[in-house]
């Protein structure tokens, strides 16, 4: 397929870029990520790789879109971050401090 990234055109397939990215080492994902052959890479490393530009050419939207419409997995950065507990009602908090009941 046909792709736009940093205003220059790209021919990827589905397999280029699973064979590209063959033996490189994901960095910790600190953003989105794609998953490519089991495997979480950020998308600006990816991005890196198949482009050979360097990163602060392109954003993570214009290679999230590519890879999406080849079919990878594309997660964003607030997929990773775990959702905060709930807030206590003022019952509730009153009650913990208080401790539990002793048992009988």
């Amino acid at each position: 397929m046909r792709f736009v990234i940093a205003r220059y055109p790209f021919e990827f397939t589905k397999l280029e870029v699973e064979t590209a990215m063959k033996g490189v080492k994901p960095e910790p994902v600190t953003g989105e990520s794609v998953i490519i052959n089991r495997r979480t890479y950020p998308v600006k490393q990816v991005g890196e790789v198949i482009t050979r530009q360097d990163r602060r050419d392109f954003t993570a939207a214009e290679v999230t879109r590519a890879m999406t419409s080849l079919g990878f997995t594309c997660r964003s950065a607030a997929a990773s971050v775990p959702a905060p507990a709930p807030a206590l009602s003022p019952v509730e908090a009153a009650s913990a401090m208080l401790g539990a009941p002793d048992q009988l």
